[in-house]
């Protein structure tokens, strides 16, 4: 089949325009002349946030694919594309499997034995490709920093509202009152040079990571969990996913960020090492730490901005046991 070849007989085309990414990539819903709909996002640089962070033509999601690199996916777990090509020198096309009602959304919550079940499986992943991950992934450092302030500063300027409200939530990392300046000081060191913390990374027990793992990025297909959005398939230590998932879906988790970390280490077995997750998690508050104080700081919910303040307070202790100890 040609490329694109699988939208010849479409019949009828929807936009998604309420679909959760914050990455910019443009969705349509596809019906078939079959029946069958899929789901095709239509990446660009000047459109993806992640495409223009990595200074990247072609999506990462479409050249782990092409490359093969989902096919040793473990059983459990799943990803969705089904086609994809490039149109031009920085035009990705993309199609995937139309997963409905199963993609879950900020709404949907996972209770204790939900997320023992994503766990799980997140941790099979990561056994999967264990010391041999594919070679179509994203540079580690750059992903690691993508919210620096040097790097989204411009685009702030530029009119993101994403990066915009980043800028104002490092500006409030910075406030003493909210974190410690042990810790800001080294947060924002990093911001300037995050190689020290990859090089850390690396040095660990090395695995395809998804790289944004989270729950709305998730699908649940029976017994499959399917990842969906590979933008930024890394290769690192599978705490690098176990970390994110943690500071961006904490408040949808009906489990403990201890038992979270507990659990995945007894899942993960090899692929789990402590010091690769003290720098993961140091990472990841590297990667949305400004979204915590800004919630503090901005929210209208007094619930969110309490709730955001005790998960701070935990994010901080973490990150002080990882500079004490000089985990890099």
């Amino acid at each position: 089949m040609a490329p694109g070849g699988i939208l010849d007989d479409a019949i009828g085309r929807a936009a998604l325009v309420e679909h959760v990414g914050k990455s910019g990539a443009a969705l349509e819903r596809v019906t078939l002349a079959d029946g069958r709909t899929v789901v095709v996002k239509r990446v660009t640089p000047e459109t993806d946030l992640t495409l223009a962070i990595f200074d990247q033509a072609y999506a990462h999601e479409y050249l782990l694919w092409r490359s093969g690199g989902f096919e040793r996916l473990p059983d459990g777990v799943g990803h969705a594309v089904v086609d994809g090509w490039t149109e031009g020198d920085d035009t990705t096309v993309i199609v995937m499997r139309d997963l409905g009602d199963a993609v879950l959304s900020w709404e949907d919550r996972l209770d204790a034995a939900r997320c023992r079940w994503v766990l799980d499986r997140v941790a099979a992943l990561h056994l999967a490709y264990l010391g041999d991950p594919p070679t179509a992934v994203a540079p580690l450092a750059p992903m690691l920093d993508m919210f620096a302030p040097r790097r989204i500063a411009g685009l702030a300027r530029g009119g993101s509202d994403l990066f915009a409200a980043a800028m104002r939530g490092w500006e409030y990392f910075a406030d003493p009152s909210l974190v410690p300046r042990d810790v800001s000081s080294a947060i924002f060191e990093l911001h300037g040079d995050m190689r020290p913390l990859a090089a850390g990374l690396l040095a660990g027990p090395v695995t395809l990571a998804h790289g944004d793992l989270a729950t709305v990025n998730m699908a649940f297909d029976g017994d499959r969990l399917v990842l969906l959005d590979w933008a930024m398939p890394v290769a690192a230590p599978g705490a690098v996913d176990v970390a994110r998932f943690l500071v961006g879906c904490a408040h949808v988790v009906d489990v403990r960020p201890d038992e979270v970390l507990a659990h995945y280490r007894s899942a993960a077995g090899p692929a789990y090492d402590a010091r690769s997750m003290r720098l993961a998690l140091v990472s990841a508050l590297c990667w949305l730490g400004w979204n915590k104080t800004l919630d503090i700081v901005e929210s209208d919910d007094e619930d969110v901005r309490q709730r955001e303040r005790a998960s701070l307070a935990w994010w901080i202790g973490q990150a002080r046991e990882a500079i004490e100890e000089g985990a890099w």
